[in-house]
């Protein structure tokens, strides 16, 4: 009886420790890492998504040795992950990294990208009505010869 107790209390223990990572990057491999982003991004409100987003990239492209990488974003909450990327894009305005000339601050980035995805989003979608369309239009050419 002893015995099960002692399990049960033990994996209870392991469970809520895991559970406690729910919100963190797992960064053993870029694949988790990849894979923990893409469900804390799906989990934060739509508001903060593009920012956790452009600052996670933002902190790979600042650091592309992978174990580098993945020492800075392992066990990060998103706000880390945030705040972290704000520290790296002033560090590159100041000292004029090209391509961050053209925005007056962090919050104008996050606006221009959050509008580029919006049309990205808005072109993919027309394309697919227009497929849809395409396959259900019953056209056919008279003047191709009948075999």
């Amino acid at each position: 009886m002893k015995k099960i107790s002692i399990l049960l209390l033990i994996s209870g223990c392991m469970t809520l420790a895991a559970c406690g990572k729910g919100q963190e990057i797992n960064g053993h491999t870029t694949n988790t890492a990849y894979r923990s982003v893409k469900a804390l991004k799906n989990r934060l409100p739509p508001e903060t998504r593009m920012e956790f987003e452009v600052s996670f990239w933002t902190i790979r492209d600042a650091n592309k040795d992978d174990k580098v990488f993945l020492d800075i974003v392992d066990g990060k909450k998103p706000e880390e992950v945030i705040a972290l990327g704000k520290e790296i894009y002033q560090q590159r305005k100041t000292a004029g990294f090209k391509g961050y000339d053209q925005y007056s601050s962090w919050e104008e980035m996050i606006t221009n990208f959050g509008r580029e995805r919006m049309d990205q989003d808005n072109r993919k979608g027309s394309l697919k009505e227009s497929a849809k369309d395409k396959a259900n239009d019953v056209l056919y050419n008279l003047n191709s010869p009948n075999k």
